[in-house]
């Protein structure tokens, strides 16, 4: 990724081209600014108290917009660039182009309507993901679910959806699909528990293409996918499924992402995500190796 180094930011401090963005997209964007903004608060001994009452803000809403968790206002960066005492003209065109890139919609935003806003900060990590590993226990995950199986699983999560609404919502899987074959797409490492690729969501015609498009996905060098065999009895993941997505700037902390029923929790700090680091790791030790996994694939697909 191209990279534009403000004059007088900490050396290890990058950001995007806006013009070159690549995969980062605006949460990414947003997260960076952020957090260069809470440095550059901290180098100048301001509270964060002291900058929100610049900019009119809540400490609360200065800790959401360090954290890249918000839109900025350009009016609002430029204060607080003054308030830090960057008066560089350079590096202050820099941050301001950067504001432009992290407001920028993202490719979900059509589909605003079908989507909760807790799930909007998750396809945005996704995207420029560099690296996503998942565990999933009863489905099989949404970058490697075929439409048909999609349409099945979103069926059953949203009974009285329009036909219209339900197709909208395949198509956002479609797209976050596509991510694994674009140039620069995130690498992807699943493990399914063998009871998400046993479990019927539609008819056993829907179940086999899914498990043949599995076995495709499989031959991908920037896919790793095992399996955890029922032998295998219990393993480290007894919690319910997992996401870690490891951001490809080396400013941004991973971010475990696990999904509940109405909303979904976000964990980066890192004594929890080396935690579940430590979970994904075991349950890859734990499940058949990678190169087992189309014959498992395919011995299950022959009993449907």
């Amino acid at each position: 990724m191209s990279a534009v180094r403000a004059a007088g930011t900490p050396p290890d401090v990058q950001f995007s081209d806006p013009q070159h963005s690549g995969h980062s997209g605006p949460t990414v964007s947003r997260m960076l600014l952020g957090a260069q903004l809470r440095r550059l608060r901290e180098a100048a001994g301001v509270t964060r108290e002291d900058a929100g009452y610049a900019i009119r803000a809540s400490e609360s809403k200065m800790s959401r917009l360090e954290l890249g968790r918000i839109s900025f206002k350009p009016r609002d960066v430029a204060d607080l660039l003054t308030l830090y005492g960057v008066g560089d003209t350079a590096e202050r065109a820099v941050l301001l182009a950067v504001v432009e890139q992290a407001n920028a919609p993202g490719w979900w935003q059509p589909f605003k309507d079908v989507l909760p806003g807790w799930f909007e900060p998750y396809l945005g990590l996704e995207q420029a993901a560099s690296l996503i590993r998942t565990y999933e226990v009863q489905f099989v995950p949404g970058l490697l679910q075929t439409d048909d199986y999609a349409r099945a699983v979103i069926r059953l999560g949203h009974e009285n959806a329009s036909e219209l609404e339900i197709e909208r919502r395949v198509q956002v899987r479609a797209h976050r699909r596509g991510l694994l074959r674009e140039p620069g797409g995130p690498k992807l490492w699943a493990v399914l528990d063998e009871a998400a690729l046993r479990r019927p969501f539609g008819s056993a015609a829907i179940l086999r293409a899914q498990l043949d498009h599995l076995i495709e996905m499989a031959r991908l060098p920037q896919v790793t996918l095992q399996v955890i065999p029922f032998s295998a009895g219990g393993h480290a993941a007894a919690g319910g499924p997992i996401t870690i997505l490891r951001l490809p700037e080396g400013d941004l902390p991973d971010v475990v992402y696990l999904e509940q029923l109405t909303t979904a929790v976000y964990l980066d700090k890192p004594a929890d995500t080396e935690h579940y680091w430590h979970v994904m790791n075991q349950l890859g030790i734990e499940a058949a190796v990678p190169g087992e996994t189309t014959a498992l694939l395919r011995g299950i697909r022959e009993e449907i």
